[in-house]
Parts: structure tokens; sequence; C-alpha cells
């Protein structure tokens, strides 16, 4: 069983309940060393000196924040530490919200929360089943590793738990208007359009299903990395021919999409194709295409002895027939 990674309470008006913290999620990347090419020696960051170029030890290192173009205010750990907020013992509700109303911009990371001990468990149901039943998201702030979260608390109705989801605040969202150069424009779409679009969306709906859904690249990696292991090579998969008849018009793609969809199937996983494989050693392929080869000669070889034998009986019977016409016709001259 993994351990909890933070343990406190969540509180709700003067309830309190002891909850512990688990990771919710893990990465699944598959995650390279360096080396130096040729060799088998590792590739290790060291902290340097640009100046010098020495290397410099962990304790002599200090932060830097820059205030002014290349002009920085040196803090050190005691700095920090001196308005580092205290470690949260609680995870206090102070709102509850519509959940439509959040932005899924603004989730981070999710957490399980379970109960501490036994006492915790009637409040930890009467939290879950309450939030479940007013259709709420709870929302909260707490610190956890020298960190200070906003959080929300929801009811998971797959696992039947807790989840807490820590959240950006609202300065750590970008502005789109900031960030994208043309924002898209308002452009008046025709109701013929938009209700076949509206059908589109409809023939491509399906339950939700998280098994239809996998990584295909971090599995090819994967596969890559056996067949390494396995000195074998990749055969190179062939690009598909881009489709050259493409429709123009808005309203025919609708439809043609709406026609293609009746064949639709949820998610990626009928789409994914095995990684092709073969021996990296050219020896042993021309060994095995030598072996296929003396296999053929001996395959021939009984062939022709077969013909042979078939010729020598079929002479033996015509020898037989001659002998048996000859003794009938001398019957006939005696």
């Amino acid at each position: 069983m993994a351990r909890a990674i933070w343990t406190g309470s969540v509180s709700f008006g003067l309830v309190n309940v002891p909850v512990g913290m688990y990771s919710a999620t893990q990465d699944h990347e598959v995650h390279f060393h360096q080396f130096e090419k040729g060799t088998s020696s590792r590739i290790r960051n060291q902290r340097v000196n640009e100046d010098t170029g020495d290397e410099v030890a962990y304790d002599d290192i200090v932060k830097g924040a820059e205030v002014s173009d290349g002009e920085y205010v040196m803090l050190t750990q005691k700095d920090l530490e001196s308005v580092e907020p205290g470690r949260s013992r609680t995870i206090d509700i102070t709102d509850f919200v519509d959940a439509a109303e959040i932005d899924p911009i603004h989730y981070r990371k999710p957490y399980y929360l379970a109960p501490a001990d036994d006492t915790a468990k009637k409040p930890y149901q009467l939290l879950m089943k309450a939030m479940a039943n007013a259709e709420r998201i709870g929302l909260a702030t707490f610190v956890m590793r020298g960190k200070q979260y906003l959080a929300a608390v929801r009811p998971s109705a797959d696992e039947g738990v807790l989840v807490l989801e820590t959240m950006y605040f609202a300065d750590e969202v970008r502005d789109p208007t900031d960030e994208i150069d043309q924002l898209p424009a308002k452009t008046r779409v025709g109701g013929k359009d938009l209700d076949m679009a509206v059908s589109l969306v409809k023939s491509l709906t399906t339950a939700w299903d998280p098994k239809n859904y996998r990584d295909t690249y971090t599995e090819r990696v994967e596969q890559l990395i056996d067949a390494k292991k396995k000195d074998r090579e990749i055969v190179p998969t062939e690009d598909e021919d881009e489709d050259d008849g493409r429709v123009s018009d808005l309203l025919a793609a609708l439809e043609a999409s709406v026609e293609a969809a009746k064949q639709h199937q949820p998610g990626n996983t009928h789409n994914v194709t095995e990684l092709g494989t073969r021996k990296s050693d050219a020896r042993a392929a021309a060994e095995k295409s030598s072996g296929r080869k003396g296999t053929a000669k001996k395959g021939t070889a009984k062939k022709g002895t077969a013909k042979k034998g078939t010729a020598k009986k079929s002479t033996a019977r015509s020898n037989t027939a001659k002998k048996a016409g000859s003794g009938s016709t001398r019957r006939k001259a005696s």
C-alpha cells in the first residue's frame, strides 16, 4: 500500500474529517538517461559557475529573483523560510460551487482523499454524499511541502472516494487575448450547416470509457526498446497517402462525415498497430534464406525421384504387356 503524502483533516462548517492524501495519477512515459555516443558512460549535469567554469557546491548556491533586466535580488534559504507558510493541518472548505462553473483549465493535479481512521468514516461518507446530492464542489486552500494551493474537493462517482484537485490561481491562467495574435472572429454560421454539425457530434457521441483511449506513442517506444533488447531492427511504416479528394464545400464535408460516422468506433484502441521488426543480423537472414533454398532443392530431388520411379514402373508394365502379346501370337501360329 502507498503511504499518504499528506495527512490532516478536511473541514466544512464545524465538521472535521481526518484524511490522508494519496497520488491519484502516475506518469507512464518512458524516461531516458543520457550517455556519450558509442560508450556506456552516463552524462551528469553539474552546477557550474558560468564565469570560472568551476563546479559549485549545493550549499553555496543562493536564489536570485530578477527585478529588472540583468539585476537580481539574492535570497538565502533562511530568507525564504521567514515568509514560508506553515504546514497546513486542515483543508478548510470555505465555498461550494457548481461544478459546471469551473473551467477545466484551472485544474492541475488530482489526489485521492481517504479516511485516516475508523472514526473518520462516517463524516467522510457524509461529506461525499452531501456534495454528490447537492451537485457541488468544495473550494479550499492549504499548504503542502512549503507551497500554498487552491484546491477543489469533489466526490468521484467511479471510485467512491473524495478527490482533491489542485488548481491554478486566477493570475496563473493566461489571458488568450494576451497570448494569441489573432483571436477567432465571430462569424455567422448557417442554420443548415449548424444542424448538420450537431448531427455529426451526436453520431460520434458515445459513453465515456477511459479504457478506449491509449497512449500509442509510448507503447511503440516500449516496443522499440524491447526490439533493440532482442537485437532486432524496426521496419519503417509506410506513410499513408494524403487524401487528395478533399471536399471544399463545408456542407458536403459534413454530410460525408455523418455518413462515415455510421461506422464509428469509440476511442483509438482499434487503430493501434503493432511495431514491425526484423532481425538486424544480416548473416542470420542469409542463413535463413539459405535454409529455405536447401529445403526447396531437397523437395525437388524427391519429386524427381518419384517421377523416375513412376517411369520405371510404367516401363515394367509395358514389358509385361509385350511379353503377353508375344505369347498370344505364338499360340495362334501353332
